[in-house]
């Protein structure tokens, strides 16, 4: 039953995420961008950047909160946690005072033979660190400070903000250009009005998976240098033998796949890639991370 309350949440909060777009358009007075007369460029540069903006920084405004609905994290309160819970929160919150965070973020643990961790939230004051069961299990305490330190300095880098950043460009460019050339091709077409629209519909609907998938490109690239900065600040942190050790005890790990929470895949620990798929990959190759380091 927790999966099919987690789709219900899931589904309750996208409708929220539409209705709060929609008032803020009306809000803001931004007319169609379509009318008899044709196309209004500026109206749809306005709805694109309410629309691509908008979404992804709610998102990342309830991002804390999708994590433990998605990921069924379990946040350590700390005034309560006893052995190895005490210690993870203890861990991660010299970890945040070293880094010299504004305020300690929650601390969580998530059910997954995964080996991974990942950070969230809207500021380096409502951040949460998040561990899965499966690294907790893997790794000794030297391998977990590495990994630790490497969440915490995409807190302190102010990672999730700039990814979310990019990645609402990315989505106002993909809206802006899908219906910019889905118009011009209607326009030339001499079907009726109303195959028209919806040959309209589908072309836009058609250039927004094409283009979207090079957006994602583009969001990987930007994704893979923010990686190869949070390890050299987990160096800095905890130590380059530290990182060094947890890449290297991922490299030897066996790592099931995790199809939840893939809105969080790039504030992950690590990554897959192979082939071509390689320039969708939020993650460097481990190889690349670890002889980065020890350059």
């Amino acid at each position: 039953m927790a999966w099919i309350k987690r789709i219900f949440l899931f589904m309750a909060v996208n409708v929220l995420i539409l209705l709060t777009l929609s008032i803020t358009l009306n809000l803001l007075g931004v007319r169609p961008y379509l009318s008899a007369s044709g196309i209004d460029y500026q109206a749809l540069m306005y709805f694109c950047l309410v629309w691509g903006m908008g979404g992804a920084f709610i998102s990342l405004g309830i991002s804390r909160m999708m994590a433990k609905w998605m990921m069924g994290v379990e946040v350590i309160d700390p005034r309560e946690a006893r052995g190895e819970a005490a210690e993870l929160v203890e861990l991660v919150h010299r970890l945040a005072r070293t880094a010299g965070l504004p305020a300690l973020p929650q601390v969580g643990v998530y059910q997954s033979p995964e080996l991974n961790a990942f950070a969230t939230g809207p500021t380096k004051s409502r951040a949460l660190v998040a561990v899965s069961t499966g690294l907790l299990r893997a790794m000794d305490r030297s391998e977990l400070e590495g990994v630790l330190a490497h969440e915490i300095s995409h807190v302190a880098n102010g990672d999730m903000v700039t990814m979310t950043l990019i990645q609402g460009i990315i989505n106002a460019v993909v809206m802006f250009l899908a219906r910019a050339i889905a118009f011009a091709i209607s326009a030339r077409s001499r079907d009726g009005e109303d195959r028209g629209r919806s040959m309209n519909y589908l072309v836009v609907f058609l250039l927004e998976i094409v283009l979207s998938f090079f957006g994602m490109m583009v969001v990987a690239f930007f994704s893979r240098r923010r990686e190869f900065r949070a390890d050299a600040g987990s160096a800095g942190l905890a130590g380059r033998e530290k990182m060094v050790a947890a890449l290297k005890a991922l490299q030897r790990a066996y790592e099931p796949v995790d199809d939840r929470g893939q809105a969080l895949a790039t504030l992950k620990i690590a990554g897959k890639s192979g082939g071509i798929m390689a320039l969708l990959s939020t993650h460097p190759p481990l190889a690349e991370r670890i002889a980065a380091l020890q350059s």
